[in-house]
């Protein structure tokens, strides 16, 4: 039987590979890096499919692919979102992904992305708080200290200059866990009692919660003239995480309405209820923070592209590197026509 050409074979990133790819580039580079990346196909917007993500709902969870081309490579992940998971001990989210050539159809990558899909929110959360977040904002707090919320604090740091993260989690494991993890990073980290609290002096709130429901993570009150709210918890028909009259005194800013309108916090709104893009935000066709007192909200839902980007950055990263391996994913019979005789000469050599 003759041995599978070059063709047949795809480039895997493994789990294991991801984290030594990450830890060869430094997490920090790794995340402005990205935030570079995703804010470049940003400016690219036009140019790239666009639908919704595809959900199957159930009661404890959803599974969804998030599919999108720019007419050069096209992209889809994997996901899920699974808030229980955690009290038998698994992840909330899961996730991997695909590159392939829209010329030929035929896969060029295949990609963990549960870390990867962590790396890439927090680095589009800090790629719009570059450009909607007050001038020299240096305080965070961060309510909810689940999976997502090191990588936050991080992706700020890096990106935008934050020097403070303020914690809280109704669950004080959890915040224990996020401030030892973040440790030696450069941070000043604060533990508190509550998200009133955690408010006290921050410029910029990320929410990041994951309970599937309806809640009021953040109330009007706590919020002040000039924060930027970066609301990112795990969002879906029935998930909010901000009383509806934050909403009405914010500039709303979104990846892709029709997605967000189904699964963001402005689901509690009209359909008609004005938000803008922010890829228009970044293409300077709109203005994002125009003055000192305005609140920003950028109700990041996640959205397909900044995953195509992703994948494209780690793509053209990890094979510069040994930090991939080639899976036989493609069958190449000798004669394209004839798969049915390479399978039958498989089994004679058998």
């Amino acid at each position: 039987m003759t041995p599978p050409s070059h063709l047949a074979y795809v480039p895997f990133i493994s789990v294991e590979n991801m984290m030594r790819l990450i830890h060869s580039i430094g997490i920090e580079t790794m995340l402005r890096e990205l935030a570079d990346a995703i804010e470049h196909d940003f400016t690219r917007w036009p140019l790239f499919d666009k639908t919704p993500r595809v959900g199957s709902h159930s009661e404890v969870g959803v599974i969804e692919l998030m599919p999108t081309s720019d007419g050069d490579l096209y992209g889809f992940k994997y996901v899920n979102g699974h808030p229980s998971n955690t009290k038998q001990g698994l992840q909330t989210v899961t996730a991997f992904g695909l590159l392939a050539q829209v010329s030929s159809g035929y896969p060029v990558l295949l990609s963990e992305m549960t870390v990867l899909t962590a790396l890439r929110t927090a680095a589009t959360s800090a790629m719009a708080a570059r450009h909607l977040a007050p001038k020299g904002a240096k305080v965070m707090a961060v309510i909810g200290n689940g999976a997502q919320s090191e990588f936050q604090a991080l992706a700020f740091k890096a990106v935008v200059g934050i020097e403070e993260v303020r914690l809280y989690d109704i669950d004080a494991a959890a915040t224990a866990k996020c401030a030892r993890n973040l440790a030696g990073s450069g941070l000043k980290v604060t533990p508190c009692q509550s998200s009133q609290e955690a408010m006290e002096g921050a410029q910029i709130v990320t929410t990041c919660t994951a309970d599937k429901q309806y809640a009021t993570i953040l109330t009007d009150n706590m919020i002040g003239d000039g924060i930027h709210i970066n609301a990112i918890g795990g969002d879906c028909p029935g998930k909010t995480e901000l009383h509806r009259d934050i909403l009405l005194r914010s500039d709303i800013f979104v990846e892709y309405p029709p997605q967000t309108r189904i699964e963001g916090e402005i689901q509690q709104m009209p359909e008609d209820y004005p938000v803008t893009e922010l890829w228009q935000v970044i293409n300077g066709e709109v203005q994002g923070r125009t003055s000192a007192s305005q609140i920003t909200l950028f109700d990041g839902v996640g959205f397909a592209i900044e995953d195509f980007s992703a994948l494209k950055y780690v793509y053209q990263r990890a094979l510069k590197t040994d930090h991939f391996q080639q899976l036989d994913m493609i069958a190449d019979p000798d004669d394209p026509r004839d798969l049915f005789g390479m399978l039958h000469r498989a089994g004679d050599a058998a």
